[in-house]
């Protein structure tokens, strides 16, 4: 672990004084190439498939910049605008270049990266602040901070590919009125911005660490790593999305951005999604500390966390390599992002070189170009790939790992996939869903996470920035799997609040491949009111496929009235259960997410097993539930009070009861059968599922009998709920026949109780 000390500080502070006295002499390149690692690439050029073919296509794309011109435009659109997509072109096309100049040792792109330097530097002297207002952290060359950030990140690395390149006297004028003022003016003049844990900040800290490493800048260097040490910021200043910007006795700066988010097993508390994003700054800069820096030992940081967190993040992917939606997210997002081919390869060559990334890195079809790209590229040719096994994980969350967490129970080889949220808040990114989750058939949502109401980088739809649905529709609980009580959000929707607070794990047992099991509970979401879930991923005798076991047990000190979504994709098939639908659609609610949702059908159920069923896919699915006389059953579609469609037109059913203390909710979600429009047949179109019924269900003990509609054979899962060891023994009494078992649950197959 890395001190901040007075000792430390003396010590930087005389480094700084001896680079200013002598110069910066350290050798360039340095930070994600090596002149060791260029003379390696330039020998190895022509014999190394997927490293040469990157290098092509880069070179290709380069050049083709280079014919059209540079353009520096004065700064004046949000995302999605010309200015801030040139803009960004131009960093990413800057660091590419300077990669080829010391890979081609072609003049041409250091002339290129040259010219381009100094019209920013000619640009940004007297540059004023970006005219868009939105942003609590107002840029430069874009309307945040946060964007700058990503520039200098990305010119730092071009900077360093060329500084030998450039005289003396270029460098001291760009470092004077390009690099320090931007440096300067995304920390210390952008405290808000700079000096908290974000992943905004992480882009600042390592921005600034990175081409004071490039400059020989031990202030900037020091600054990065430990953030401002007075920033004037007042506790519990907020940001535009609700986030504290800074917390009592909370550090700043990007090891502390590294050690608050981080859990021990590697999860990012704002998500995969942000974690994806996040993970270029946290990996480049280590990178780039490890080679310039290595007495600070930075992949050794919190127990080497930050290679930890690749694994983490490839877990938390379907079998398309897409990022489950989790908090803020963007669906589509996957492991084939530059992010993810930064993480894959820098966490391949300072890892223990682990076989399985280099599948993933084929499937990406492309490496850095860079010293870890060729170490990936060399492992790829050299036949090591091996095939990234994803299971089962349970990823704690918070600093010490004991702030909730989430669940991913996986049946195969992905055949059915189960994502378990019961983790903390998750900062201004966290969605108010605990203990929600969501279902996949390999690539196919089944039950969907709404995700973020935003479309990234597209200008027309509110410069791409986020939507105002996204706060009164996708963070709100009633968007989400899980339990809303009395038409109100999950911590009333309050972040203060619920930054407070996580759920609880109770077990978690992955061990039988057959029946696994998460369960977890939440006790402060409604003051007086405990949720406690279980989720089983059960394959059996007689069902075609793996199934969903779902128990909600629901205990209060008042009545209540809950509902309990289930939102789907697809095509609806049937209903077992009556229901109306209105000649003029009327939303649900008025506030909480509700006056986003179509009221399309309401139904009462005839049975005690109620169904709906659903086409998507090719594939059926049935939920089946538990239900009594006095329910409600509501079809719903989104897309209520939203003039400007933002919003998509999904379709969800909400299990509604009233008036009530205690009660415990009942579901299995199953696939079966298949459809094909060129054959025009349909196989197993039914539900293998005969009956839902609970037949105990106690303070101590609940058990789930699942009656098989072919031959009435019934599976028996029943649970301890105030016991979770796994070596205690319990007995359970139904309708005068004994079970035992050691653990907090077993499975039983019966023809009677």
């Amino acid at each position: 672990m890395i001190n901040r000390t007075k000792t430390t500080f003396f010590f930087l502070l005389m480094g700084a004084l001896l680079v200013f006295a002598n110069g910066n002499s350290q050798e360039h390149p340095s930070l994600i190439l090596t002149k060791a690692g260029v003379e390696k690439i330039r020998a190895e050029l022509g014999n190394i498939p997927i490293f040469d073919a990157t290098l092509e296509k880069v070179k290709a794309e380069v050049d083709a910049e280079i014919a059209l011109g540079i353009d520096t435009p004065i700064p004046k659109d949000y995302s999605g605008g010309y200015t801030h997509e040139r803009h960004k072109r131009n960093f990413l096309i800057l660091q590419k270049a300077g990669v080829l100049y010391q890979i081609l040792n072609d003049e041409k792109y250091a002339q290129y990266v040259k010219d381009m330097l100094f019209r920013y530097e000619g640009l940004y002297k007297d540059l004023p602040v970006h005219p868009q207002t939105r942003s609590y952290a107002r840029g430069k060359l874009f309307w945040q901070c946060l964007n700058d950030s990503n520039w200098l990140v990305y010119v730092s690395q071009a900077y360093d590919c060329v500084y030998d390149y450039l005289s003396k006297k270029e460098r001291k004028q760009l470092e004077k009125n390009l690099f320090r003022p931007f440096a300067d003016y995304i920390s210390v003049e952008n405290p808000q911005f700079y000096n908290r844990v974000h992943n905004h900040s992480t882009w600042g800290n390592a921005a600034v660490g990175m081409i004071g490493l490039v400059m020989g800048d031990e202030e900037l260097i020091h600054r990065a790593l430990y953030g401002i040490e007075d920033d004037g910021l007042p506790v519990g200043a907020k940001d535009n999305d609700g986030g504290f910007i800074k917390v009592e006795g909370q550090k700043a700066g990007f090891l502390a951005n590294i050690d608050e988010p981080f859990s021990p097993d590697g999860y990012y508390t704002e998500g995969p999604y942000y974690q994806r994003y996040a993970m270029y700054p946290f990996l480049v800069f280590a990178e780039a500390l490890h080679n310039v820096r290595p007495e600070l030992k930075i992949f050794e940081h919190k127990d080497g966390v930050l290679l930890k967190s690749v694994n983490a993040l490839l877990n938390l992917s379907d079998a398309d390599g897409e990022f489950f939606p989790l908090n803020d997210a963007q669906k589509g997002m996957s492991y084939h992002s530059r992010e993810l081919v930064t993480a894959v390869d820098i966490a391949y060559h300072y890892g223990n070189h682990n076989p399985q990334l280099l599948s993933i890195a084929e499937e990406q079809g492309q490496v850095l170009l860079d010293d870890s790209g060729l170490a990936v590229a060399l492992g790829i040719r050299e036949g090591k790939s091996e095939a990234f096994q994803k299971k089962s994980i349970n990823l704690g969350d918070g600093a010490d790992g004991k702030q909730g967490g989430v669940a991913v129970l996986r049946y195969g080889n992905e055949d059915m996939t189960l994502v378990f949220k019961y983790a903390a808040q998750g900062l201004s990114h966290g969605h108010y869903d605990k203990l929600s989750y969501s279902l996949y058939e390999k690539g196919t949502e089944i039950l969907q996470d709404y995700g973020l109401a935003r479309f990234v980088n597209i200008e027309q739809k509110g410069g791409g920035n986020y939507l105002k649905e996204n706060t009164t529709w996708a963070k709100q609980t009633i968007a989400h799997n899980t339990l809303v009580q009395n038409e109100t959000s999950h911590f009333e929707g309050k972040y203060e609040v619920g930054s407070q607070h996580h759920s609880e794990l109770y077990f978690f047992d992955a061990s039988n491949p057959d029946v696994q099991v998460v369960g977890a509970k939440e006790q402060n979401a409604y003051p007086g009111t405990v949720m406690h879930r279980t989720l089983a991923l059960i394959k059996a005798d007689g069902f075609e496929r793996p199934f969903v076991l779902d128990i909600l047990k629901v205990t209060s000190n008042s009545a209540n009235q809950y509902d309990l979504p289930f939102y789907f994709l697809g095509q609806v098939m049937q209903a077992n259960f009556e229901y109306t639908v209105p000649e003029s659609l009327e939303p649900l609610g008025s506030d909480n997410g509700y006056q986003h949702l179509w009221s399309e059908g309401q139904g009462w159920p005839k049975a005690e097993s109620t169904q709906l069923s659903w086409l998507e896919n090719g594939r059926f699915y049935t939920l089946t539930t538990a239900t009594g006389k006095d329910d409600e059953l509501h079809l719903v579609r989104i897309g209520a009070k939203d003039p400007e469609f933002n919003l998509r037109r999904d379709a969800g059913f909400i299990l509604r009861r009233k008036d009530t203390r205690n009660t415990t909710f009942v579901s299995v979600v199953e696939s079966h059968g298949s459809y094909s429009p060129v054959s025009e047949f349909s196989v197993n179109a039914n539900s293998s599922v005969g009956k839902l019924e609970t037949l105990v269900d106690t303070g101590e003990y609940t058990a789930i009998a699942i009656e098989n509609a072919s031959n009435g054979e019934k599976l028996l899962f029943m649970m301890s709920n105030s016991d979770s060891k796994m070596d205690r023994e319990h007995h359970l009494k139904i309708d005068e026949r004994g079970y035992t078992w050691k653990g907090p649950f077993q499975l039983v197959k019966t023809t009677n109780y």
